[in-house]
């Protein structure tokens, strides 16, 4: 904190040449969408009725986000962006569009006025085509970007404010924002400071439980905010992990009560300048394990995330009707037991399960473990399983499942997943990590 404010007096010097668009009164009505403000009150309003985002962040699903309650999806890229507005639209749902503009640390482009001019008139040629779009609610200019307070990013800072301006001018009946990966407070005061926005957006996880004392450093944001992403722990933040690095996800019954302490406890539903939020994945995705923020299978089927979700946005009561995943054993031993296997032989697995389900199958597959990556965080390939075998027509499957097989030849860091499917388009997974070693 103390390198920041020392920075403090060189950064106030820009505060004149910029307007805090979050503070720009609008006239009520006059905008098929604003942002109103009323003895420190924010609303949203669409089409003049108030508008309070129960969001999901992803581009699929749309009708069982609007079965769930939901109203409104998060894009981060214009890819296939007309499909998009159409089914959102179909379904009464509204879209926030990410325009992907490069990070402030991609000297080669905002040092280049040529390769800024491209990318204001790509984006440009996007806002335009689709202002008139009924479903288009906001523009989000960029995901987790940095905004440094070296006056040497000026560049940067001069092609984001085009392109706010250009938002501002060309489309005023949609407000413009952008997120921030956690309550950066250098990163706000430089958005205050040397931006032109109507709603700053936070990205974040583990972090949203602090985020009520957060939002009292009013010096650095006291205007309306969009919690853009929230969910689960990534496997980036603490999460448990084995003896060779393979992080320890929860099972989807686990998944679901964290979604909803999360969202009863954390989330700050009664501050008074937020606008809405956006549960992360609405979909399915491969980001360090192909469960692990996935609310769908990759065929749609719902985990029980998914109708948690829903009891959370219409308050109604919650009675989970899913399988129940206690755990997976594998050689009779626990995941924190930090399993190894030899090459080439016979493994026991063991699903426990809560209570007694009928009609369903089971699905087992063995992916080699996706854990070395550039970033040392995620991929986001989708991975093909080594095995699969699948359970069909499981009826009264009772407390216990088994599976046996073969474990891999390759020495290394393997992932055996068990998924359970109740014959109704619900499903309940999880996954052991386990480590293949030779003899020595």
């Amino acid at each position: 904190m103390s390198e920041f404010l020392r920075h403090i007096s060189v950064v106030a010097m820009v505060i004149p040449l910029f307007v805090l668009g979050c503070h720009q009164k609008k006239e009520a009505g006059s905008a098929r969408v604003v942002i109103e403000e009323e003895k420190g009150q924010y609303t949203l309003y669409r089409n003049g009725k108030p508008y309070f985002i129960k969001g999901a962040a992803g581009s699929t699903n749309f009708k069982a986000l609007k079965i769930a309650g939901g109203n409104t999806m998060r894009i981060w890229d214009t890819v296939g962006l007309a499909k998009i507005l159409d089914s959102a639209a179909a379904n009464q749902l509204a879209v926030i569009v990410g325009l992907p503009i490069a990070n402030s640390d991609v000297s080669s482009l905002y040092n280049d006025s040529a390769n800024v001019a491209k990318q204001f008139n790509a984006f440009k040629r996007i806002v335009n085509r689709y202002k008139s779009h009924p479903a288009v609610l906001m523009w989000c200019i960029g995901n987790e970007l940095d905004f440094p307070y070296k006056l040497s990013y000026r560049n940067f800072y001069k092609a984001f404010n085009q392109l706010t301006d250009m938002i501002h001018q060309d489309d005023p009946d949609h407000p413009v924002t952008t997120t921030l990966l956690n309550f950066n407070k250098k990163y706000i005061f430089n958005i205050q400071v040397r931006c032109n926005i109507d709603v700053i957006s936070f990205n974040i996880f583990s972090n949203v439980n602090s985020l009520r004392d957060d939002l009292k450093h009013a010096f650095f944001w006291n205007g309306p905010f969009l919690l853009m992403e929230w969910g689960i722990n990534g496997p980036w933040e603490g999460t448990e992990q084995t003896a060779w690095g393979a992080y320890i996800e929860k099972n989807s019954r686990e998944k679901a009560a964290s979604y909803a302490e999360r969202y009863r406890k954390y989330v700050p539903l009664d501050n008074s300048r937020l606008l809405g939020t956006f549960i992360f994945y609405w979909g399915s995705k491969q980001e360090s394990t192909p469960t692990w923020f996935s609310m769908f299978d990759e065929r749609g089927a719902k985990s029980e995330a998914v109708e948690m979700m829903s009891a959370l946005w219409t308050g109604k009561p919650y009675k989970s009707t899913f399988p129940q995943i206690d755990h997976l054993l594998l050689d009779n031993k626990r995941v924190e037991h930090h399993v190894l296997v030899a090459p080439g032989t016979k493994v026991n697995a063991e699903l426990k399960m809560i209570g007694r389900n009928s009609t369903v199958s089971i699905r087992w597959e063995v992916f080699k473990e996706d854990w070395f990556k550039v970033n040392n965080l995620h991929s986001s390939k989708k991975m093909r399983p080594l095995l699969r075998m699948i359970h069909e027509n499981q009826a009264n499957y009772g407390k216990s499942l088994a599976f046996k097989f073969i474990s891999p030849i390759k020495e290394g860091p393997y992932r055996l997943f068990a998924t359970v499917y109740d014959g109704n388009g619900r499903f309940a997974t999880c996954n052991f990590p386990f480590y293949v070693i030779a003899d020595q």
